[in-house]
């Protein structure tokens, strides 16, 4: 059967994504699912928060007429009230109900979004490394994707973003705490790139929005995650209750306008119209009843710093280089073969899973996602020392 030539385009370039996962099956196939190490993907295996299982049992006791039927696309407004909450008081911004659209977790949220503010050929800027689905959420709806290099430390370079901005420029995404480094972008460079943002708006006479991916946004490990409301006016926020609440497949988030954004009415009545028309029509409606009254809780970040730690200090003494992340689980070591594939399959001699960073859109780097057990990260030591030694550290 044949199909679109752009989606075979597409999934040869997404191939790495199944020849990894082919990879492990065999491995778990040959030595045994306990004697592999995967750390490829951002799939916690910690549990919800104890709250959240009360939330849902007394859902499930207390049934209520029509909880199951059809909503606003927007969303419930108990629910869509309860997000703006939180935003509004971690921001300075009146953030209500109305600037909020409940979506099926981040992934719809960014596609509402690009769907809502592209039109074809227009340009979105990313920063590489950058989660690997942006690209092709880009494509979707007619945009073409520029990517723009951070600096050594993994922050934005405000210099290169200000190369890249031509008069098709219509968003940049920003992911903070990052995947799939882990850095957190510091205040002063928001508050930076909305000065620079801003002067090329009025010298080439375009809008320039800011989407803020912040699925890791309360994973922290101490540094504080600045809310983009406060640093940049034209902005968005696309997320997800998948980290913080450990329910990825549940495909529960939303999307929030800043209500300084221009025109952000308009905005609002078209990212409606596109979460209608692009198939989600509206989040499920028992997940938004879920999180609706744990929007104040989140699972304990002090679980992600110890794997963090863990695995960061005893990598760091066998020699390999990397930025320490301030929040999220994910490490992004400079691989030490120059060729980081061959890395990634000298890794599987030892049964390590990893993702390589041409993946992320960054060569030379490879990915460790240390959301797994403590215990597979502990029994995994000893083999990265042997791996470290094949590797000339």
């Amino acid at each position: 059967m044949a199909i679109a030539a752009k989606v075979n385009q597409c999934i040869e370039r997404a191939s790495w994504i199944r020849k990894m996962f082919e990879e492990g099956a065999a491995l778990r196939e040959e030595y045994g699912a306990d004697q592999v190490f995967d750390f490829t993907l951002g799939n916690p295996t910690i549990e919800p928060p104890k709250e959240l299982h009360a939330e849902l049992k007394r859902i499930a006791d207390n049934p209520q007429p029509g909880m199951h039927r059809y909503m606003n696309n927007a969303g419930y407004d108990d629910t869509r009230a309860a997000v703006a909450e939180v935003l509004a008081e971690n921001s300075n911004q009146p953030v209500t109900g109305a600037y909020v659209v409940m979506t099926c977790g981040a992934g719809a949220a960014l596609n509402v979004v690009l769907k809502t503010l592209l039109d074809p050929g227009a340009e979105v800027i990313i920063l590489s490394p950058f989660f690997v689905e942006y690209m092709f959420y880009i494509d979707n709806h007619g945009g073409v994707p520029v990517t723009v290099a951070t600096d050594e430390q993994f922050q934005p370079d405000l210099q290169a973003i200000e190369a890249a901005i031509t008069p098709k420029t219509r968003a940049l995404i920003i992911n903070s705490p990052n995947n799939p480094t882990g850095v957190i972008y510091p205040e002063t460079t928001l508050k930076a790139l909305d000065i620079l943002l801003k002067r090329k708006e009025q010298e080439l006479n375009i809008e320039i929005t800011v989407i803020s991916d912040e699925p890791y946004a309360k994973i922290s490990f101490g540094e504080a995650v600045p809310c983009i409301f406060d640093c940049i006016e034209n902005s968005l926020i696309v997320t997800s209750h998948s980290k913080d609440l450990a329910l990825p497949g549940e495909r529960i988030g939303y999307l929030a306008a800043s209500p300084a954004m221009p025109d952000v009415q308009l905005f609002m009545q078209g990212a409606i119209f596109c979460n209608r028309v692009l198939g989600f029509v509206n989040a499920p409606a028992l997940a938004q009843r879920l999180v609706t009254g744990l929007q104040h809780t989140s699972i304990d970040s002090d679980i992600y710093r110890h794997k963090r730690d863990l695995l960061y200090n005893h990598l760091s003494k066998l020699g390999f280089s990397m930025v320490k992340p301030g929040g999220g689980f994910y490490l992004f070591p400079k691989s030490p073969l120059a060729d980081e594939m061959e890395f990634i399959r000298l890794a599987q001699k030892y049964r390590i899973l990893l993702v390589p960073g041409s993946g992320f859109g960054a060569p030379g780097f490879f990915r460790i996602a240390y959301c797994v057990d403590d215990e597979m990260i502990e029994r995994s030591l000893p083999l990265w020392t042997q791996l470290a030694k094949d590797a000339g550290l």
